[in-house]
């Protein structure tokens, strides 16, 4: 699988990455399983948190034989010092490690979050012992929206992050284009959420086949190629499928046939994004 630098870490990561989600429910040895999948097709990129169920005691045991060969993502959304400590030092514990190449924040939504976690007495103050400590390589942060990005970005010299760069967001939606310009002005890792998202669950629609999307996923193997090309046509480094694990073993079936978008095809991407409602939006 095609690899690519992630910003100024220098660290390569495969293109496609691993949701915890993914083995969130699963049987050991199912996570073993997929874990072993993955690693066979080439991902080295590993993301997880503790608001993913039972995601980070599954993967644990099933990512150790191959730790030091993979890049770990774990996050937190514990706001406070203490919290984020506690949190931290678990997750640690759960995922059978000493240390996360990258930390995250996680879900960054309201200026509020942005303001707690980086005052006094803040997440970011356990973000910085933890690395000066060794448990800590890199540090970043998910976000969906706009407003919180943007404010972490301009207040924080984060090596990564974590935002939900989708196509029809972008397109229909003004969402996206003025995070990852202002990530690449600052040399960040880009990495991305929600390639692979159609758009919010049409009302009354039938959630049973994909109780783990949270929105309507793309499912067919051309729509869910044209999002992934869509997003990685980008100067983003990975982007991190659903959780389900068949849209995660159709993400790395296509994942050969990834390539950059055509002029024609973004003018086609743009008009089928018209017609649907995009999942996030952003008005300045």
């Amino acid at each position: 699988m095609e690899k690519r630098v992630l910003g100024r870490t220098g660290v390569m990561l495969s293109m496609i990455g691993f949701g915890g989600i993914v083995v969130m429910d699963a049987t050991p040895e199912d996570a073993a399983e997929r874990v072993k999948m993955a690693i066979d097709r080439g991902i080295n990129y590993f993301d997880v948190a503790p608001s993913y169920g039972d995601a980070e005691i599954k993967l644990g045991p099933a990512l150790e034989p191959y730790r030091k060969d993979v890049f770990l993502a774990c996050k937190t959304q514990k706001r406070t010092k203490a919290e984020a400590r506690k949190e931290l030092e678990q997750s640690l514990k759960n995922l059978r490690t000493d240390h996360f190449d990258l930390y995250q924040h996680h879900a960054v939504t309201t200026l509020e979050d942005v303001n707690t976690l980086l005052g006094p007495g803040g997440a970011m103050e356990t973000f910085l012992e933890a690395r000066n400590e060794g448990k800590i390589k890199y540090i970043g942060f998910s976000a969906h929206s706009v407003e919180a990005a943007m404010e972490l970005m301009n207040r924080f010299d984060f090596d990564t992050i974590l935002f939900p760069f989708n196509f029809a967001s972008w397109n229909a939606g003004n969402f996206g284009p003025q995070v990852l310009a202002r990530a690449k002005e600052k040399k960040m890792g880009i990495l991305a959420l929600k390639a692979m998202a159609k758009g919010p669950w049409p009302e009354g629609a039938d959630r049973s086949k994909y109780p783990k999307c949270w929105y309507e996923p793309l499912v067919s193997d051309e729509e869910i190629l044209t999002g992934l090309r869509f997003t990685l046509s980008h100067p983003i480094t990975a982007a991190v499928p659903p959780g389900d694990e068949n849209l995660f073993k159709k993400a790395l079936t296509l994942a050969d046939k990834i390539k950059p978008l055509k002029k024609s095809e973004i003018q086609l991407i743009k008009q089928k994004a018209q017609s649907g409602v995009p999942l996030f939006s952003y008005t300045a």
